[in-house]
């Protein structure tokens, strides 16, 4: 599958690809590996707001800030707890599991960076290993945004949806930013292009002024 182009005002990607056992196995190698580096990403997100809380509270408003420091520490601790539980055996709520992951991303990530979230989500079930992989896709997504889209953090939002449509989970991280400019690369790109092989997911993005959006679309049996 190759990397999210970001073109203006363009159709970005619309890509399939059916992965052999082998392939799923590579992959989810590669997205353990880089999983781990997107966490220690999101730690250095959490630890600059925490020098800018406590450069401005100055000393009479310390307490408050070692409170706020300390609720994205629990938010942090939940959020990776919902990203490293892989249990292929069961099933699980996608309201529960997704509103509880997009709760910790907005307490731990986008709060601190004064970025808005909103989220839609649909309930149904699925599998809580495709619930984690698409988890995973979605926070990448959603910690890239908030590195990259937002220059002037000034009325910031990033939507999340996920939905059910024509037996295919929809799901879309939305920002109201800059919009792209070229394709994503790097360690991003890697994590997303694994995790679609790994439960045959297609992803779709585009890009203009008035933002970037990302939709993965995944068929509700990806056995």
């Amino acid at each position: 599958m190759p990397g999210i182009e970001a073109r203006l005002n363009d159709t970005v990607v619309r890509s399939q690809h059916i992965a052999s056992p082998d392939d799923q196995s590579r992959d989810w190698e590669l997205v353990l590996r880089e999983s781990h580096h997107r966490m220690k990403n999101t730690l250095t997100l959490l630890g600059a707001s925490v020098r800018r809380d406590f450069t401005r509270a100055g000393t009479r408003n310390v307490s408050a800030a070692v409170d706020r420091f300390e609720r994205r520490i629990v938010a942090f601790g939940r959020l990776y707890q919902l990203l490293s539980n892989d249990d292929d055996s069961s099933t699980v709520s996608v309201a529960a599991f997704f509103e509880s992951l997009c709760e910790a991303l907005s307490e731990a990530v986008l709060e601190p960076a004064r970025i808005r979230c909103e989220a839609a989500i649909e309930n149904g079930t699925l599998q809580a290993s495709h619930c984690h992989r698409l988890a995973l896709m979605l926070t990448e997504l959603v910690t890239n945004a908030a590195k990259h889209a937002f220059p002037n953090k000034r009325g910031a939002l990033i939507r999340i949806d996920v939905a059910n449509r024509d037996g295919s989970w929809l799901c879309t991280v939305a920002d109201n930013g800059i919009g792209a400019t070229g394709p994503l690369q790097g360690t991003g790109s890697r994590i997303l292009e694994g995790l679609a092989r790994s439960i045959h997911a297609r992803m779709h993005g585009e890009t203009g002024e008035g933002g970037t959006r990302v939709t993965t679309a995944m068929p509700e049996v990806a056995d």
